[in-house]
């Protein structure tokens, strides 16, 4: 018998911590980069402007959180937008076309 057996997690050994690729830390780093300059620049005396500046932090965190059978968030809404914007040419070829064409040759 012919059967290979692949493990589930191949890609696993090629990603950091076995989880990330760098531009998924590059854009989480970023983002708490900049979280951190609002926390030292702006003023952190209501929740609204506490909220405010730890966004880019939790946006890109959210971004980079892996789901099963994708990536992570940032590929399901790349995926998605390449769906919904590429063009879709969907040529029929169905059973009961070629199961017409033998009724008839009989």
């Amino acid at each position: 018998m012919n059967s290979y057996l692949i493990p589930a997690n191949t890609k696993n050994g090629r990603l950091i911590f076995g989880m990330f690729k760098p531009f998924d830390l590059i854009l989480f780093g970023t983002g708490v980069i900049i979280t951190i300059l609002f926390m030292v620049i702006l003023p952190l005396e209501s929740t609204i402007v506490t909220v405010i500046v730890m966004l880019p932090a939790l946006i890109t965190g959210l971004l980079v959180v892996p789901v099963p059978n994708y990536h992570n968030i940032l590929n399901v809404i790349a995926e998605l937008t390449e769906f919904i914007t590429t063009q879709r040419n969907y040529q029929w070829k169905g059973w009961c076309v070629s199961h017409e064409k033998e009724k008839r040759g009989k």
